[in-house]
């Protein structure tokens, strides 16, 4: 068994950062294992999608197309990805961990009969010899997993920790389309619809900018002021668990142990104390701007920068500044 396999998500036939991140962390495993990337699409439209892998290093593209896989069907992605496993027998199996490979790779995971790993932050390979590493004890400590007679090695990655590939070239990889036999089972549990929530947000998990508003904004028209500073940063709006219990904005901007986790470039924490749920979602962000009243509160422990004042009167300094500063 050689090669990497990675399975790269893609949502209306646009790739997910997420997916092309692992497509980057593909090519360099494949490059140190000596074997061929291979990236599998999954969906009812993959229509030019094989060119982009193809220019961002796949040597080889497998196809899945139906047209009952416009909606996320976890019994069908299973099946598809177990198959295109079964095709090119790789060393290792890389998906994102999203919410969609949450649901997927325990699924798949059983259905190979392998190991899988998931959340992880970085992978070695030494010989025959496949090693991850992934934050444990909500985020206190990094445990280092080796792969022991299980193969492929599955693994899922944290979204914003690998990089994106660089700019893509027109590429001469091979593209098959993989015949699943799909049954009416794996159709039972499907999405038949999707409603959008706020149209254009950007989605925490994706985002290279979060800003987050916790217990201290006291209500929903508050949270203008951390949308604010998000939309002066090109950033997306995040919140903890207090704020999301409170009905003061959605859940699925809850950012913790119990909502999504982030590694953004820059997090800043909003009237957020810290507790440890909240710390295990977001401390491997890259740098961690506070703002907080209390001085003794536990985010400043791990934040890079700290001010100790009223958020709604720093807010709107920052915003006038990073507005100054790009001439809007």
């Amino acid at each position: 068994m050689a090669g990497v396999l990675v399975f790269a998500e893609q949502r209306d036939n646009k790739l997910r950062k997420a997916g092309l991140e692992a497509v980057a962390e593909g090519r360099r495993q494949a490059s140190a294992i000596g074997g061929d990337l291979s990236v599998l699409l999954v969906g009812d439209d993959l229509s030019g999608l094989e060119t982009e892998v193809i220019g961002h290093g796949a040597d080889i593209v497998l196809k899945v197309k139906d047209e009952r896989l416009g909606f996320y069907a976890p019994g069908a992605w299973a099946r598809a990805v177990t198959r295109g496993v079964k095709e090119i027998e790789p060393r290792l199996l890389l998906m994102s961990a999203t919410a969609m490979g949450a649901d997927l790779a325990p699924c798949v995971a059983v259905a190979l009969s392998t190991g899988l790993v998931t959340d992880c932050t970085g992978i070695d390979v030494d010989g025959e010899k496949i090693s991850v590493r992934k934050p444990v004890y909500s985020g206190k400590a990094i445990a280092t997993m080796e792969f022991r007679d299980s193969l492929p090695a599955m693994v899922t990655l944290r979204p914003n920790v690998f990089g994106l590939p660089g700019t893509g070239k027109p590429g001469r990889g091979e593209v098959r389309n993989l015949e699943v036999p799909f049954e009416d089972a794996d159709f039972r549990s499907r999405a038949v619809g999707v409603e959008a929530g706020d149209g254009g947000t950007l989605d925490v998990v994706e985002a290279d900018i979060v800003v987050s508003g916790g217990r201290a904004m006291k209500g929903p028209e508050n949270f203008k002021y951390i949308k604010e500073l998000a939309d002066a940063l090109g950033g997306a709006v995040g919140a903890s668990r207090a704020a999301v219990d409170a009905g003061w904005i959605d859940h699925q901007h809850q950012v913790g142990q119990t909502g999504k986790v982030v590694s953004p470039s820059l997090y800043i924490a909003c009237g957020i104390s810290g507790a440890i749920q909240h710390l295990a979602g977001m401390s491997s962000s890259k740098v961690i701007v506070a703002i907080n009243k209390d001085p003794e509160a536990p985010i400043f422990r791990i934040a890079d920068y700290g001010i100790v004042g009223d958020l709604y009167e720093a807010i709107p300094l920052f915003v006038e500044e990073i507005r100054r500063i790009k001439g809007a």
